[in-house]
């Protein structure tokens, strides 16, 4: 694109001619508040807080929706911009419950943060005082609740849900002061087309969509003498986690993680990292059984639980394709209430197993009716990122001086291509690299797909060439599912992640999440598994002892028993 010449504030820049002004402000190092607009959505412009003045003409402009144009001269900060932005937010106060004690998100409200920043004092904030909404809450299902009272109608959740995701469960209704973002019909989240991925409550500004919160169940269990209370974390958690507490994203605070989780009070620390070698395993080979077999491919991985809702709401006749193996979360928690439970002598009944997890969708997952294969409910209650941190907080814990602690031991071991599995593309290597051993005795070159949308490769394995596909964000996920329905598919395996870049980005991970933040707990990963001794799952030495000792085999008949699953047709709506 033509170079053209604009001033701001003063400073005359060159820049590429169409971006708009938001975004010349920003190369030119000036910083413009912003509310409803998201660079990863499209443009918007309705919260008007990054109002700028054009000189020339004296009219306020919408910085990120108005285009560049030559000549342009524009004031960042002059006082008509100043009183136009701060009067916008006084304005959204004004209908906001202002319970900012109360919220979910305090501290990482991007409203509060404006006010404060603006300078808006309680004159400011009762400026407009008058009448509110009073809606319910919903907050009925398992994953994510709304607040319609705390919405301020910026839309950027309705339009994650279509763009990126493609789902569109979300869309405004009312009008004037009775407009709303809402659902089909106003039903929770568990009963519509949706996901559950979360990641609307990620681009939320305010508290308006939040994680249902499983913090005061946990610590009851806690807290209750009569309960053996075991947890996992999740791959990704050892390199976002420390976000809560300032340090740099990408970070590996994996011992400071465990002592915090000791010192909370969990009687057994795990990572599920150890259940990703299992699931590895019972997929590795259940893919291998496909190709030695010729059945049906192409074979599509199941260990997202947002694209597994996603795929029985949308794809219903393409759910043979699904691998029946279960998610790292549910195989682990599965053998904690049989295999484990018998290794310490430990009562099942007593034990409640707890997940941290990257992801809002686990929650709907772990209350899923076919998930009680130990005979209990296989997994009790799943925490967030962003919940284990308040825990941590709430205890008054200095995180970042903890000194490092270790897994708990029996199922303690863990590979560099568990840990791969918290960003988009580590299912696919890390299965691979165990595929291609079992089947050529060879290993994997580094496949190195990135994060980005839908990417592909060829693997040559005992002298046949399969085609990989791994894509993330379930807008990109459907155009390759609507190729199996039309018999264009070329893919031998497909990795499916629902939320843009996997885990690192999943919704409940540290708010905000930029692509630089995602990019560098993907570097913390690789950084970790590049480290690891054993860097295969099926060289894990704690997984082969659980093989020997009471699975047998992959895809035996107990593992097909206890570490698989089946899947169901949903309703749309």
């Amino acid at each position: 694109m033509s170079k053209i010449t604009i001033t701001i504030d003063n400073q005359q820049i060159q820049v590429e001619n169409g971006i708009t002004v938001l975004e010349a402000a920003r190369e030119a190092g000036i910083e413009i508040p912003t509310l409803c607009y998201h660079p990863d959505l499209s443009l918007a412009g309705s919260c008007r807080v990054c109002m700028v003045e054009d000189i020339n003409s004296h009219r306020l402009l919408a910085s990120c929706v108005t285009p560049v144009t030559d000549g342009m001269q524009i004031s960042t900060r002059s006082a008509a911009a100043r009183r136009a932005r701060k009067l916008n937010v006084e304005l959204l106060l004004a209908n906001h419950p202002n319970d900012c004690l109360g919220c979910g998100r305090s501290g990482s409200c991007e409203l509060q943060k404006l006010a404060a920043d603006m300078g808006i004092d309680r004159k400011g904030v009762d400026r407009f005082a008058g009448q509110k909404r009073k809606r319910a809450v919903v907050d009925q299902g398992y994953s994510l609740k709304r607040d319609p009272n705390k919405c301020i109608l910026c839309g950027r959740c309705v339009r994650v849900c279509e763009e990126v995701q493609g789902v569109m469960a979300l869309d405004f209704a009312g009008r004037g002061f009775d407009a709303i973002v809402t659902t089909a019909f106003d039903l929770p989240y568990s009963e519509i087309n949706c996901a559950e991925c979360g990641q609307c409550s990620v681009v939320c500004p305010v508290g308006a969509i939040t994680e249902i919160s499983e913090i005061d169940r946990v610590w009851a269990a806690l807290d209750d003498p009569d309960k053996f209370v075991v947890v996992q974390t999740a791959p990704s958690i050892q390199v976002s986690i420390g976000e809560e507490f300032g340090l740099e994203p990408g970070t590996i605070v994996t011992g400071k993680l465990i002592a915090a989780l000791k010192r909370l009070g969990f009687d057994k620390v795990f990572s599920t990292e150890f259940s990703a070698d299992l699931t590895i395993l019972e997929e590795g080979y259940e893919f291998i059984n496909k190709i030695t077999n010729s059945q049906k491919l192409p074979h599509i991985t199941s260990c997202c639980p947002g694209w597994v809702k996603f795929a029985e709401c949308n794809y219903p006749d393409l759910l043979d394709y699904l691998s029946t193996a279960k998610s790292p979360q549910q195989m682990f928690s599965t053998i904690v209430k049989t295999y484990y439970a018998r290794q310490i002598g430990v009562d099942p009944a007593s034990i409640f197993t707890v997940s941290v997890m990257p992801c809002t969708a686990k929650k709907f997952e772990k209350a899923r009716a076919e998930h009680r294969d130990s005979g209990f409910q296989d997994t009790d209650a799943v925490l967030t990122t962003r919940e284990l941190a308040r825990m941590i907080k709430e205890l008054g814990l200095d995180f970042i001086n903890l000194e490092d602690a270790e897994y708990d031991q029996i199922m303690g071991e863990v590979s560099g291509a568990a840990t791969i599995f918290g960003t988009t593309g580590g299912v696919t290597e890390a299965a691979l690299r165990t595929v291609k051993e079992v089947l050529a005795g060879e290993g994997l070159d580094r496949l190195d797909l990135g994060l980005m949308g839908t990417r592909e490769a060829q693997v040559e394995i005992a002298g046949r060439t399969y085609n990989v596909a791994v894509v993330s964000g379930l807008s990109n996920a459907a155009k390759l599912l609507d190729e199996i329905r039309a018999g264009e598919s070329k893919y031998d395996w497909i990795e499916v992640m629902a939320c843009p870049h996997g885990c690192i980005g999943g919704g409940g991970q540290p708010i905000p999440g930029s692509f630089d933040t995602k990019a560098r707990r993907a570097k913390g990963l690789a950084n970790i598994d590049q480290a690891k001794q054993i860097r295969k799952s099926h060289q894990n030495p704690d997984v082969i002892r659980l093989y020997e000792e009471f699975l047998g085999e992959p895809l035996g008949s107990i593992s097909h028993e206890l570490l698989h699953t089946s899947y169901q047709a949903r309703d749309v709506r």
